[in-house]
């Protein structure tokens, strides 16, 4: 395994334009696989309640942990194409909040695709607001630190949840995907990054 993408580095300061170029790439990709699998499978996750997902995107970060803790896997894909599925699957969890969950699991795939272009659109925005302030200081961060970042969010949108979506003073549920697909981009771009 190669560990060089889990040591901290100093945070350096990127091209803003080049951080949005690789979010953009990222995201592309993503949206490449979601749109294939949409056409292989149709809409059948609008039956899923959000607990359900979130805690799809739960077994996805624990299993990209457990990679990164033992330093092998058994089973082919590996954490690149784990964090690719963690952020299709928020963006799933955004749409059913949006729209609620359903039995008739059918929308068509340019209703799908419109709000997949939506919520993507609002991480990026959301990304570049908060790198204005911090500075990029997730460039300085291990992907490790990441996993346990998303893990930590999820755990709260569990407890949000739980609570039945009533929060005192916490942002609510929304936020927090749109922060796991954050992570899950940054981790992405590290990672690509890495192997050239």
């Amino acid at each position: 395994m190669n560990h060089t993408a889990d040591h901290p580095i100093s945070a350096k300061r990127m091209n803003p334009s080049e951080t949005l170029r690789q979010y953009d790439q990222v995201i592309l990709k993503c949206k490449d696989i979601f749109v294939k699998k949409m056409t292989d499978y149709g809409t059948a996750w609008r039956v899923l309640r959000l607990s359900s997902i979130t805690d799809q995107i739960m077994i996805k970060a624990h299993r990209i942990r457990s990679i990164e803790e033992k330093g092998v896997r058994k089973v082919n894909e590996g954490i690149d194409s784990e964090y690719i599925g963690i952020i299709n699957y928020c963006v799933i969890a955004l749409i059913q909040l949006e729209l609620g969950v359903s039995d008739e699991a059918e929308i068509s795939k340019a209703e799908v695709i419109r709000h997949f272009d939506t919520h993507t659109s609002e991480s990026k925005s959301l990304m570049s607001d908060k790198n204005h302030d911090y500075g990029e200081a997730w460039r300085g961060m291990r992907t490790s630190s990441m996993t346990d970042l998303i893990l930590m969010k999820l755990l709260r949108i569990k407890q949000i949840e739980d609570n039945k979506g009533e929060t005192l003073i916490s942002e609510g549920i929304s936020a927090n995907y749109y922060d796991i697909i954050n992570y899950s981009v940054f981790a992405l771009i590290k990672i690509t990054e890495e192997k050239n």
